[in-house]
């Protein structure tokens, strides 16, 4: 079954795209926030050092530079640690790195060239001491004593202090929404299973239905399905009784056409001459006719009736005890193999009769001894095999015998309809006939039909 076709697979297709992109959505916001979150608190914490360094710094008595009080953080005074301040000298007489933290140690900050006025305070990235990227944040101050001189006050961080929790904070923050997919398609499937479900069951009652388990969906449903149940059922019933009607009208039809056909027959048995025989035989030309097209048309509407169901083992043993009566005088021995209780044809039980009854007492009519008859179910069918012991047929006659009327021994008693009858009735039902040598050397015919 397709996907495009499959109400599983676009339900499931839907849940999948719906969830996926809601949580890609959410982690690529929830990532951003956090990452704008971390860059005011790395720039916040850059402007404290900032407003720090602006209320330190002080002329010195020789117009130099110097701090009133060290910085608060540590990392200002160990080398290379990653956070720094720079004063320079703006003007005339321009001066970089005129003072600076020690953590810089030897290293001079190079500064773009820029120029914010007073008190504005600028953001750049530059690089540092060990060519790591810094975010550097300036302000311009001008002191009071030194009208002519501005001094340019910079401080400035590693990147990593903000971009590595960030990194962090996207990896555990995929590793979360993944769970948290994994869990969410886990309930979906879930959820799908069992919605579906029903479905499945129904599925389930049909197969019941079409294999003679059961006549009708039973069972409880869900409102939603309930009405497809009941369509279902409805249809069914519909079905059953157009082909009871049907197979009524048919009887009734061949009733009427025998009732005449028996007076006919009556009274050409009570005279005498060609004419007389004339008319035996072609009654009973029509009689063979109407027996054989009611067990056509019978068989044919069973066909399409859901749910028959008709058991091997009853019938067979049942056919076989009439046999032996019918054939008493023959002292026939029958060998009944174990026919398993599960063997079931899946059609109408007249019509199962009808084909084991013209099989066996085909048998029974060539036989010497002993009849055989044996069932085996095997890849959703049920193989009915029957073997006598008379002469046989030839393996080129034995087509010849499916003909209407045809008939190895025109002395045998019978109408000639038996196998022609048979193959018709196993090819309405989709099964087959097959004529071979019995063990014993005579006539072995297998009969193949669906299983119930």
């Amino acid at each position: 079954m397709s996907g495009r076709n499959s109400l599983r697979a676009r339900l499931l297709a839907g849940s999948l795209v719906w969830i996926l992109g809601t949580l890609t959505v959410t982690g690529c916001v929830l990532g951003d926030l956090f990452r704008r979150h971390v860059e005011e608190r790395f720039e916040a914490e850059l402007r404290i050092h900032l407003d720090q360094l602006t209320a330190s710094i002080e002329l010195t008595p020789d117009a130099g530079l110097a701090l009133r009080t060290d910085l608060s953080d540590p990392r200002l005074r160990r080398p290379l640690s990653g956070l720094y301040w720079q004063v320079d000298r703006e003007g005339g007489d321009a001066a970089r790195g005129v003072l600076r933290s020690r953590s810089l140690w030897d290293v001079t900050l190079a500064v773009p060239a820029d120029g914010p006025r007073d008190g504005e305070v600028h953001v750049h990235r530059i690089d540092g001491p060990d060519r790591e990227r810094l975010v550097m944040m300036e302000r311009i101050v001008q002191p009071e004593e030194v009208v002519a001189q501005p001094l340019r006050l910079i401080v400035a961080a590693d990147e990593r202090g903000m971009t590595s929790p960030v990194r962090e904070f996207v990896g555990l923050l995929v590793i979360a929404l993944g769970v948290l997919a994994a869990g969410v398609i886990a309930a979906v499937l879930l959820q799908v299973s069992v919605g579906l479900a029903p479905l499945k069951r129904l599925r389930e009652q049909l197969a019941e239905v079409r294999d003679g388990r059961s006549r009708r969906l039973e069972g409880a449903f869900p409102n939603e399905v309930r009405p497809l149940v009941d369509e279902l059922n409805a249809v069914l019933q519909h079905d059953a009784e157009v082909v009871e009607r049907a197979r009524t009208q048919a009887g009734n039809l061949a009733h009427a056409i025998k009732t005449p056909l028996a007076v006919l027959g009556n009274a050409a048995l009570r005279e005498e001459g060609p004419l007389a025989r004339l008319v035996a035989e072609q009654v009973a030309t029509a009689q063979r006719q109407v027996d054989y097209h009611l067990a056509r048309a019978r068989a044919a509407a069973a066909t399409q009736v859901p749910g028959l169901r008709s058991a091997l083992r009853p019938a067979v043993e049942g056919l076989v005890r009439v046999m032996r009566r019918v054939h008493a005088e023959r002292n026939l021995h029958f060998a009944i193999e174990a026919i398993p209780d599960d063997a079931a044809f899946r059609g109408e039980e007249q019509d199962l009769q009808e084909m084991l009854g013209n099989l066996i007492d085909n048998a029974c009519k060539w036989a010497r001894r002993e009849v055989g008859v044996s069932v085996a179910v095997r890849e959703g069918e049920v193989a009915i095999v029957i073997d006598d012991d008379g002469p046989g047929l030839p393996a080129d006659a034995r087509e010849a015998m499916f003909a209407r009327g045809a008939r190895a021994d025109e002395e045998m008693p019978g109408s000639g309809l038996g196998l022609g009858i048979v193959r018709d009735l196993a090819q309405l039902y989709g099964g087959r006939i097959e004529l071979g040598q019995a063990p014993a050397g005579g006539l072995r015919a297998a009969l193949f039909l669906p299983a119930a």
